[in-house]
């Protein structure tokens, strides 16, 4: 069993369909205890980092993340999930959870992609550039598009980068160290390669239990 954190920070359902089409058992819970004995956690997360930050506080979720990241349980943080498990946004200008090293910072208007200025928020499909071997990514063409929908993006600690995802500036696009990842993207929304990462992290958690 999978548990998706819930914060009241949306698209856990999206991320709980996809689960199911791959026959993932998976459950939305606030639970601490049923999020403790799940195989795995996953943290989703549409929203500002501010509000964000304030659910989890106000509920103890917060400290709850980081009981889940102590005992070794298996953590996949996609999107806003993603940019809150570091120091610092600059959206809202608010302290994050501080779980690994690094910052969240916006994309600004004078960025160019193509010779024009960008779109914000960055919003469509593109391509990874692998820095690293992962588990997470097992299986998947080089050349695979997943579908990012953003204003802001990541700069953890330099070793903790997998993969980086070109938009106006080479930007992280997924990091993380064994048991715990993060993802700009949304492999919910990102068809046969985002389903892949999915039932990847699953067989890690699965592995993990079994250890």
């Amino acid at each position: 069993m999978l548990a998706i954190l819930d914060y009241k920070a949306g698209n856990q359902t999206s991320v709980l369909r996809a689960l199911r089409s791959l026959g993932i058992p998976a459950e939305i819970t606030a639970d601490p205890e049923a999020l403790y004995s799940a195989e795995g956690v996953i943290f989703p997360g549409v929203g500002a980092a501010g509000q964000a930050m304030n659910q989890l506080t106000s509920t103890g979720m917060d400290e709850v993340l980081r009981e889940i990241i102590t005992r070794k349980k298996p953590l996949l943080g996609i999107c806003l999930g993603c940019q809150i498990l570091l120091e610092r946004s600059e959206e809202n200008d608010v302290q994050t959870l501080g779980i690994l090293p690094g910052l969240c910072r916006r994309f600004t208007p004078e960025l160019m992609d193509g010779g024009q200025p960008i779109r914000i928020p960055h919003m469509g499909w593109n391509a990874l550039r692998m820095k690293k071997d992962d588990p997470l990514f097992a299986g998947i063409a080089p050349d695979a598009q997943y579908y990012f929908v953003h204003s802001y993006y990541t700069e953890p600690a330099e070793e903790l980068v997998i993969a980086t995802c070109e938009y106006g500036c080479e930007f992280t696009a997924a990091y993380g160290r064994p048991g715990l990842w993060a993802l700009q993207f949304h492999p919910e929304k990102s068809g046969r390669p985002g389903l892949q990462i999915l039932q990847n992290f699953y067989k890690i958690c699965q592995e993990a239990a079994h250890v």
